[in-house]
């Protein structure tokens, strides 16, 4: 996670980077013989508010598979347009997959697979929520949400911002 650079809007925000690298300094791997970090995350009001603007928005994926889909469209897009241009993209985070905290071993790993295959646009946020409770908040009742894809980097930089917001008020920016 050393270099991570995250979106501009997030960058510009006073102290919020710094905010942002010392929160994911205690990210855990996703499951036991993993090696990607990933910070957990609690479910504030902001950030329940972040996501909820994020699929009314239509920038939210549900599922593995169409985060999978969606990830490797845009992929060959983007190097497409970096061939034509002769010019390559720099690597800032501009996508999330957030995670539900109650997956087996073999979803991580393939979550952690993924990560890794387009990183460094990709950043990993692990709820402290189960898949009914994080789909019960977006989906309505009886819903299951394991993961998430938030896809564009507006609605990242509000997540981020939501977490940078509740680090500030724990006190954490001191």
């Amino acid at each position: 996670m050393e270099g991570l650079r995250f979106p501009r809007l997030v960058e510009d925000a006073p102290g919020a980077a710094g905010l942002l690298r010392e929160f994911i300094a205690g990210a855990e791997p996703l499951w036991s013989g993993g090696t990607l970090l990933v910070p957990r995350v609690e479910i504030t009001s902001a950030v329940e508010a972040a996501l909820k603007s994020s699929l009314m928005a239509g920038q939210l994926v549900r599922g593995l598979e169409n985060a999978e889909r969606a990830l490797s469209a845009e992929a060959l897009g983007l190097n497409q347009v970096d061939r034509t241009s002769g010019v390559a993209r720099g690597g800032r985070v501009s996508r999330l997959l957030v995670l539900a905290d109650d997956g087996a071993e073999r979803f991580y790993r393939s979550v952690e697979a993924l990560v890794r295959r387009h990183a460094p646009r990709v950043l990993g946020l692990r709820l402290a929520a189960d898949e009914r409770v994080l789909g019960q908040l977006l989906f309505g009742p009886d819903q299951v949400a394991r993961l998430l894809l938030v896809e564009h980097k507006s609605a990242v930089s509000a997540v981020l911002l939501a977490l940078v917001a509740q680090q500030v008020a724990d006190g954490r920016d001191r």
